[in-house]
């Protein structure tokens, strides 16, 4: 069998693919990747062949993210994926409105530099199946061009999934001539140019890879999810000698994502603040700082370790607590390791996802306007000091464990690509 995945120029999101891509290769299957010229090497460095088409563009660079226009949506969630997290919020002029902007300010731009020459790729290539993430609409186009199954993979909560399906509730609602589609018109425009018709498997895949448990997955009634167990992957990574050996005292790690500084002016939270909250803590504080950041800090307490980049996998299993942003490839890679967490969400999917963790029972969650140095250190201590977070971390990670792992996802993923082949 042929499998293509396919990816936006985003690496955190790549890294998430990589242990199913593996899974594929592993059983006996052709992969290939189809990216933009320049994230070839983000593939070849998992080891996986990269497949260069389209052209280099990224829609991608804040100069500056104001945290009080987030608190503006529930939670961070900005507009239309509101609905996903409070139906409540569903009002149809706005989901409208909320739709042509993700299309027009959002989903054309970071697919319009892949969809030509991925179509082409998959057209000469003939794939059985087609993973694309959640963003990558260029993989169901590619898939309705040249006839190939296709499937979702989910690197966290199902916010698009959910958010399509109070969308069509209010469409069927309006009357005929209302009925207005900004993302069926987008896709389905390509879906003519290439031969056929607007089918809704383009927005949401034919089946969904969810890497969630249930627990704390966020899923639409009218989709077909396939659980599997999350698997964390770091992407090139060495550990350090320091994090060869246990530590003697508590371990707590602050990591707050690349995102906040590849993609924006920064992190929205003081490193600086925290770093002093808990300098008189009995704990050792590992603190994953990019560089840039780095130079902001005024001083480093006796307590703290400073690094760029340490894989966070090997890191988390040594913790007690770890610090971060709600990322799903953080909070899930702690997770799997029963680590209990105090989340610091502020952009999208974190702040619902990291609301569900926390009334799970593993974490503690604070957002927006009320995170500083001393409200951090009093979530630390609770974490380490209170039993019961690190008995609903076990199991959570008991939960994460006892789903299929990719590998013994592959059969049922072979059958709902003949499936679907033969649907199609």
């Amino acid at each position: 069998m042929r499998v293509l995945f396919t990816i936006i120029s985003e690496k955190t999101m790549f890294l998430s693919m990589v242990p199913l891509a593996w899974a594929m290769r592993t059983a006996g299957h052709e992969v290939r990747v189809a990216c933009q010229p320049a994230f070839a090497e983000v593939v070849t460095q998992a080891g996986l062949t990269a497949v260069p088409v389209g052209r280099d563009a990224t829609i991608w660079r804040m100069e500056s993210l104001d945290p009080e226009l987030l608190e503006e949506s529930r939670d961070g969630l900005p507009s239309p994926w509101n609905i996903a997290a409070d139906p409540a919020l569903a009002s149809w002029d706005e989901q409208v409105q909320g739709h042509i902007g993700a299309v027009d300010e959002g989903h054309k731009l970071e697919n319009f530099p892949l969809i030509g020459g991925l179509v082409e790729f998959a057209r000469a290539w003939q794939p059985d199946l087609v993973v694309w993430e959640p963003l990558s609409y260029a993989g169901s186009i590619a898939a309705k061009a040249c006839g190939a199954a296709h499937a979702r993979l989910l690197w966290s909560i199902d916010v698009f999934g959910v958010t399509r399906e109070h969308f069509l509730r209010l469409k069927a609602q309006q009357p005929a001539d209302d009925r207005i589609d900004p993302l069926a018109d987008w896709l389905g425009g390509y879906a003519r140019k290439y031969g056929g018709e607007f089918t809704e498997d383009m927005t949401t895949g034919q089946f969904t890879i969810d890497p969630l448990p249930g627990s704390i997955a966020m899923r639409a009634g009218h989709l077909d999810y396939l659980p599997m167990r999350y698997v964390a992957h770091n992407g090139v990574a060495v550990v350090p000698d320091w994090l060869q050996r246990q530590p003697r005292r508590p371990r707590i790690a602050l990591t707050l994502g690349t995102t906040a500084v590849e993609q924006f002016a920064g992190y929205t939270v003081s490193v600086q603040d925290i770093l002093d909250a808990l300098s008189d803590v009995d704990a050792e504080v590992v603190a994953t700082v990019a560089e840039a950041e780095q130079a902001k800090l005024r001083s480093v307490p006796d307590n703290a370790r400073i690094v760029s980049y340490v894989p966070l996998d090997a890191l988390a299993a040594t913790c007690s607590v770890v610090i971060n942003h709600a990322g799903p490839g953080t909070l899930l890679t702690a997770a799997a390791h029963a680590v209990p967490q105090l989340t610091l969400p502020w952009e999208f999917d974190a702040p619902e996802l990291a609301r569900r963790v926390a009334e799970q029972g593993a974490t503690l969650n604070i957002h927006g306007r009320r995170i500083d140095g001393g409200v951090v250190r009093e979530g630390v201590l609770r974490l380490l000091s209170e039993p019961g977070y690190r008995d609903r971390a076990v199991a959570l990670r008991d939960e994460m464990a006892a789903l299929p792992s990719p590998n013994e996802l592959v059969g049922r993923i072979e059958e709902l690509t003949t499936k679907h082949r033969a649907d199609g």
